[in-house]
């Protein structure tokens, strides 16, 4: 009797076998398909009408959670294709067509109902409107596409209330672009063209230019500092010899032509808006900067200690500390691999 039973569990599994993964003459996959894998986990299934999948395919993960599902709209062609993670939280949504991403799609963390990116594709290629959101459920970004390229109006959000805005042509911006604070101050504005920055570049503080750079080509080409003397002056970064600190709210300005300007703000304003391409901060401590290129080298004082040799001299000292000293180093090291004809990377 037990036998009998096995023979017709056997049996009814067999018929079952048979029923599914089916090909027809013309090589046509057709009916239920369950693939599995080495181990005998599902990998997915589906039905099949003529070699096209038809209906809804579902994916796994190999603890059997669903991964994927794709609900065809057209036979082989089109579906609506979503994905899962494997606490069966929903990680993105959208329409493939042959395999294209195509129309809205729609992303998520997995830990928020809404979305936190929207993307339109057409064929393959991101092409019109893109919003991405923040953790708040705010907009944080949003530009246009064409061709896989930002093209149009592109805004981002910064901070609660600041944003920054341009316009994209082809990838590059074109154009004036914009930035504003968390009280709607300007911070920032500019004017492109083929994607670098050419003509004036202006940085503010608190309704305030505070940075006037030249721009040709993606080249710099000019950078001016505010200064108050006591009255507001521009001065350009490429005049500055040397600066150093008068107390905890002025600066000494030391002028290639030989000028003294004490500058009525705190020192470290100042040596954040004349950048750190030109100037080197020689002692940390002392808070001294000085231009690189006045850099000739070190010598050492009556009491042995390590003192920077500058040309134009100036009528102070500077002893430069360990961070400076590496970075002469490093220069010395690329101004001998340059004499050489060689070439060397420093990165």
């Amino acid at each position: 009797m037990k036998r009998n039973v096995l023979l017709m569990v056997l049996l009814v599994a067999g018929i079952a076998c048979q029923a599914q993964n089916q090909i027809d003459k013309q090589g046509r996959r057709q009916g239920h398909w369950l693939k599995t894998d080495k181990q005998g986990a599902k990998v997915y299934e589906g039905t099949f009408v003529d070699g096209m999948e038809t209906g809804t395919f579902t994916y796994y993960y190999p603890d059997g959670t669903v991964r994927i599902t794709n609900e065809y709209m057209v036979p082989g062609k089109v579906c609506r294709h979503r994905v899962y993670n494997q606490r069966g939280e929903l990680l993105a949504e959208g329409n493939f067509n042959q395999k294209n991403r195509d129309g809205l799609w729609k992303f998520y963390d997995g830990k928020h109902p809404k979305p936190v990116k929207m993307t339109t594709y057409k064929m393959g290629v991101r092409h019109g409107l893109q919003v991405i959101f923040n953790s708040e459920g705010d907009t944080a970004e949003v530009s246009t596409w064409n061709d896989n390229h930002r093209h149009g109006r592109w805004w981002k959000r910064i901070g609660k209330n600041g944003y920054i805005t341009a316009t994209y042509v082809h990838g590059g911006i074109e154009g004036r672009l914009v930035e504003y604070d968390e009280n709607g101050q300007l911070v920032r504005e500019g004017h492109y063209v083929n994607g670098d920055r050419h003509g004036a570049y202006r940085y503010y503080e608190n309704g305030h230019m505070v940075i006037d750079e030249t721009w040709s080509k993606g080249v710099m080409r000019e950078r001016k500092v505010r200064l108050m003397v006591p009255e507001e002056t521009f001065v350009s970064v490429y005049d500055i010899n040397y600066m150093l600190p008068k107390g905890k709210t002025k600066t000494v300005v030391y002028l290639s032509n030989g000028t003294q300007l004490i500058d009525n703000e705190e020192p470290e304003r100042l040596y954040s808006h004349v950048g750190d391409g030109r100037f080197t901060l020689a002692n940390r401590e002392a808070r001294i900067m000085v231009a690189t290129d006045l850099i000739v080298g070190t010598t050492r004082d009556p009491e042995g200690r390590e003192v920077l040799s500058l040309d134009p001299k100036p009528d102070f000292q500077v002893f430069p500390d360990q961070d400076c000293l590496r970075m002469l180093h490093s220069l010395q090291m690329q101004q001998q691999t340059k004499d050489a004809g060689g070439e060397f990377d420093f990165d």
